[in-house]
């Protein structure tokens, strides 16, 4: 898998937009749980990928499962496809975070289906259950999760983190046991008028950003959303057709991929080009793939084109203050073919792009995000 909340109220009818509200970290405490422990990757036991250990993800927000509801804070991931919590039948493993009881739940019923799935820092595991799902308002009947009994894979940054599981929002052919997702089970029982849903997100504790479901919402952005097709519907993966600093490419030769995964908080790239690129900036390496420099904003733009549209990222984008120094929003990560080679458009990208996941034309959206 490459890649938060007061809910507004419960709908009914499929014709309003469903705003659900994110919380983000303080950037303090993110930068030190990044350059504690680098994003990594395992190959699952079918050859897809699976890149996010989250811990050092941003964002995230409410759902609540059950009769009566169970509330957990869960991180809205479009780089993977799975709806999991930590169980009440948790190990130690799952600290002090909230769990789901199955006996407490009038809805609850029972699957069993095992639930594995092998993160680059180790396993979790659990088991299939179906309950009724409270997502921004939205009630979802029957949907499918895992109860996580095992996330010593996830370690300790897990274990003492803000978020209780991970709500996919890629495609289902992704998930781990080819379950409905939640957003598809959010389509199909006709909870929202237009199968997308966007993302807005904030960039200070007063902005805190929202997830969308069912549509745009135009005080979020200006000027027009420029679409673009997917290369396939699994992840979201787009073309990159370059990369320039300073007027030098990194794509190498011609295009590449590039998925955008809300679950992956900054951006990540081949490791011999993002050494190249913060060589050019002026940063240091201080573990393998991470680089932290000066604040300097006077520093060059990245500059993305993608479907022959440039996106710009000026440092006040690409750095992320820690005291006196600057986490560079760009790490290193080296992914095998044929999912890899490709670069991850996390939320640095979409911080700055208002972006819009368009699941029934399978396409992409960005517009320029207007900040407060």
């Amino acid at each position: 898998m490459i890649k938060a909340l007061s809910l507004m109220g419960a709908i009914s009818v499929a014709t309003a937009l469903v705003r659900v509200p994110m919380k983000k970290r303080d950037n303090h405490e993110f930068v030190q749980s990044v350059i504690s422990k680098k994003p990594s990757f395992k190959l699952s036991d079918d050859g897809s990928i699976v890149i996010n250990d989250y811990e050092n993800s941003q964002y995230y927000g409410e759902i609540n499962l059950g009769t009566p509801e169970q509330s957990f804070e869960v991180i809205f991931d479009t780089g993977s496809a799975d709806l999991w919590v930590a169980s009440s039948n948790c190990d130690s493993s799952c600290g002090r975070h909230a769990e789901y009881d199955s006996s407490k739940s009038s809805t609850y019923v029972a699957n069993g289906t095992e639930f594995n799935i092998m993160y680059g820092s180790g396993p979790v595991s659990g088991y299939e259950s179906f309950d009724t799902l409270n997502f921004g308002g939205l009630i979802v009947e029957n949907q499918e999760f895992a109860e996580v009994t095992d996330a010593s894979g996830l370690g300790a940054a897990y274990k003492l983190g803000k978020f209780d599981g991970i709500l996919g929002m890629a495609f289902g052919v992704l998930s781990v046991n080819n379950v409905p997702t939640a957003f598809d089970n959010v389509v199909s029982q006709g909870l929202v008028d237009n199968a997308e849903f966007s993302f807005y997100l904030g960039n200070s504790r007063m902005d805190k950003g929202e997830l969308l479901l069912g549509g745009t919402d135009p005080a979020h952005y200006t000027g027009e959303i420029t679409y673009v097709p997917l290369r396939a519907a699994t992840y979201w993966e787009i073309t990159l057709d370059d990369l320039q600093v300073e007027g030098s490419s990194f794509v190498g030769a011609g295009e590449s991929k590039a998925i955008v995964d809300s679950g992956t908080s900054i951006l990540t790239g081949p490791s011999n080009e993002v050494a190249k690129i913060a060589s050019m900036l002026g940063a240091k390496e201080i573990i393998a793939g991470e680089y932290m420099m000066k604040c300097d904003y006077d520093a060059a733009d990245m500059v993305f084109t993608i479907a022959g549209k440039e996106y710009t990222l000026t440092p006040e984008d690409y750095l992320i203050p820690d005291g006196d120094l600057c986490l560079l929003g760009l790490m290193a990560m080296d992914i095998p073919e044929p999912t890899g080679p490709l670069w991850i458009l996390g939320d640095v990208f979409m911080r700055k792009y208002y972006t819009v996941f368009d699941v029934a034309n399978e396409r992409v959206g960005f517009a320029l995000a207007v900040h407060p």
